[in-house]
């Protein structure tokens, strides 16, 4: 019989933020326990595993969850935390759209918070920013994105995040080449309206992306490099300590960053 995967509260943190972090055995949930336990603002109360009974979360206490399992998981165990009461920050990826809607809906009757962003890096906010910006500029643009070999999914929610934002910005067609002749299928990448999108995986890396804009005689080079997971804490720190005053769905680092 397993035992609950919970942790002794810290002498005199008695007002401090109850969290449990759901994919706790994960490289990026383990790194959150690290950063979560390191807070004095903080309280790690659950660490919650793929073997573990998601119920303990709830029964834990915790005042704020942290999701950060896999993609077939992540919709369930957000529905799970809005109908226990729990606010939750999202960091897995897999919720399409369709699934935000319904998320959002859930969230406003539950009058429960959720926040989801596809990357917690200041520096990638910013990338992301400064495409979305040069993408009225522009009339070519391609994405590439580099993780390491276990990422399961490709693209990254934050290429498809970042592509988003180019277009929603631009507002009009880009002028994209045509493929021509392919001798290998798929060499062209993924096309998202207009910008084509390229996914590595290779041992060594964490988290990077370039975006490449092109135009008459230039290029535009906008690259970001997570070199160690603990470039995403204090992100993921600062949505746990504000998703208590959000209401509803809300997608996007640099909604925490601009307030």
């Amino acid at each position: 019989m397993r035992t609950r995967s919970t942790v002794t509260p810290r002498s005199g943190a008695f007002m401090a933020l109850k969290v449990g972090v759901l994919g706790a055995a994960g490289r990026m949930g383990s790194e959150v326990c690290r950063a979560v336990d390191a807070d004095n603002e903080l309280e790690l109360v659950a660490r919650v595993t793929h073997d573990d009974d998601r119920n303990w979360l709830r029964d834990s206490g915790a005042e704020v969850a942290v999701e950060f399992t896999v993609p077939e998981c992540v919709k369930d165990n957000v529905v799970f935390c809005i109908e226990s009461g729990i606010p939750v920050v999202v960091g897995a990826t897999g919720l399409t759209g369709a699934d935000l809607e319904e998320l959002a809906a859930l969230s406003e009757k539950h009058a429960v918070p959720v926040f989801v962003a596809p990357n917690f890096a200041v520096g990638a906010v910013l990338m992301m920013k400064f495409a979305s910006e040069a993408a009225r500029y522009f009339e070519t643009a391609e994405i590439v994105e580099r993780h390491h070999e276990n990422k399961l999914d490709a693209p990254s929610g934050t290429a498809l995040r970042t592509a988003s934002l180019m277009n929603d910005l631009r507002g009009r067609p880009w002028s994209t080449p045509e493929a021509g002749t392919m001798s290998l299928e798929g060499s062209r990448g993924g096309d998202v309206e207009g910008i084509r999108i390229h996914s590595l995986r290779l041992p060594g890396s964490v988290a990077h992306q370039e975006v490449i804009l092109g135009g008459p005689g230039e290029t535009l080079t906008i690259k970001h490099d997570s070199l160690d997971r603990s470039s995403f804490m204090p992100g993921v720190l600062l949505a746990v300590k504000r998703i208590p005053h959000l209401s509803g769905v809300t997608v996007g680092l640099e909604h925490l960053l601009k307030s």
